[in-house]
Order: C-alpha cells, then structure tokens, then sequence
C-alpha cells in the first residue's frame, strides 16, 4: 500500500512541479518517522532513496537495517551533544534540514570532520511563523548563520533553508516569508538564489509549497499511513532485521531502536 501510495505523490509532485514551471520536478522526501523498516523498504522497493527522520536514536536504529544508499534527511530538532552520535551511526546522512544556531553547526562540523569523508550537507531552519516552542531562526538572522557554515563549517555544504508553518493557519504565508529569506540571504553571501533551496511543505500543502518555489517536500502521512500513538515519551516501531534480509547484526540493531526514539525529544511543529 505504502508504494501505491508513493505513487500517487509522485506523480503529484511531478504535476505541480510541471505547473510550476519548473525544468525539473522537486525532491520528494519519504518521512518514515514513528514506522518501521519493513514500511521503509517497501517504498525504497518501488525506487524511493530519499528518506527523512525526526529522532536520533530512531534513526540510527533504523539505518543500519536498510539499504546504504539510502540518503537520509535529518528533520527533527537536534540537540548539540546528539550531533557526534547521529552523524557517526549513520553514515549515509544527506542532510541535517534543521540547523538553528552556531553552536549546532560547529558540533556537526566537528562530527563531520572526524567521521565523514564527504562534507554533510545542512539546511538553515528558519521559524517564519514566530512560534516560541519551535526550532529555527528568526528570518533576519538567517543570512548570519548561513554565512557562517559557509566560510566557518568547511566539512559542512549550505544546502538551503527550511521552514515548518504554523499549523492550522495558510501555509502559503510561510512560504513566501521562507522565498523572501532566501532572497536576503543570497544577496547577502553574493549566491544566486538558486543555489539555495527552499525545503517546505509537507501532507497537506507540499503541492502548494512547489508553486511558491519549493525544491525539496517532505511527505509522511500520505504515504505511509496515520502514525502510531507514541508511549513513553515518544517510542517508534521498531525497524526488524526482515527489512534488511535478516541477520545477527542487523537484529541487534534493529532491536536497539524499539526504545531508541522513546529517549528524544520530538520535534516542534505540524507532522509531515
């Protein structure tokens, strides 16, 4: 059902993007948050590779279990002293999408360097609906931070900005408040606008957010079904060695992420 399902939004973002005017069609991210490993490989199955979580320990269970070349994105918010273990237990990390302050940035610089070959790619998330409890810089020090993974993190690569809205109201508004950012901060660091993406919209509105310029959605719900109620705290279903064709290793992993999201935070904002 899961790949039916991925179809389906495949071929809707497709459609909005060709609406859009766009020369090539968004990227999907595939939010498997609260899922297991089996659901994840059914939609890598049906040719998904971009896959996005929202808590550490969930996701370095759940790696280990699924194919390596995965690319996998980092959606949740992300304490300082979590960088070192995400980015060493999983090693084919694409991005951290939720970068909010220096202190983060050099932690997953320090993490990059000494773990990674490749410099690990990072998107500034910025609050465009002005909400105390969530993650992200206000709009106007966006183009500060940006600047400083650009000349500061060099095993860090600015990718863009990200934005969650403020749920229940138009999403639209947010959108344009994250486009009219990006603007700033490419004049600011002398960029092309589009060397910066946009990563925004989710379920409800990512059709939406690819006519206001979005390069990257972030889908959950739609494809992967109503998530499971968390216990204790927030724990996930965990990833089974099935998922990856079994084995002792990947049993041990596996069952290490049973309680693996039960110890982080969620994170702030509307699901994807």
């Amino acid at each position: 059902m899961a790949a039916a399902a991925l179809a389906n939004v495949l071929s809707r973002v497709e459609a909005a993007s060709s609406a859009a005017g766009r020369a090539a069609a968004a990227r999907l991210v595939a939010v498997g948050k609260l899922k297991p490993a089996e659901m994840i490989q059914e939609v890598y199955d049906a040719g998904q590779r971009h896959f996005g979580e929202n808590y550490v320990q969930e996701l370095v269970g759940k790696a280990p279990v699924l194919p390596g070349d995965i690319r996998w994105h980092f959606i949740g918010q992300l304490q300082s002293n979590k960088c070192k273990s995400l980015v060493q237990g999983v090693p084919n990390l694409w991005a951290v999408e939720s970068v909010d302050s220096v202190k983060l940035a050099n932690k997953l610089n320090a993490a990059s360097e000494a773990h990674r070959d490749e410099p690990l790619g990072v998107y500034v998330q910025v609050n465009t609906s002005a909400e105390d409890q969530k993650g992200g810089v206000e709009p106007a020090e966006a183009a500060a931070l940006a600047a400083h993974i650009r000349d500061e993190c060099p095993h860090l690569r600015l990718v863009g900005l990200m934005t969650i809205g403020k749920l229940g109201s138009p999403a639209a508004v947010y959108f344009e408040r994250l486009a009219e950012t990006r603007a700033k901060v490419a004049d600011t660091l002398g960029l092309d606008v589009t060397a910066l993406e946009l990563s925004m919209g989710m379920s409800s509105d990512f059709e939406l957010a690819i006519e206001h310029g979005a390069d990257n959605v972030r889908v959950g719900t739609t494809i992967f079904g109503t998530r499971p109620p968390k216990t204790g705290g927030g724990s996930a279903a965990a990833p089974t060695a099935g998922a990856a064709g079994g084995g002792a290793a990947a049993g041990a992993a596996a069952g290490a992420a049973a309680g693996a999201a039960a110890a982080a935070a969620p994170a702030a904002g509307a699901s994807p």
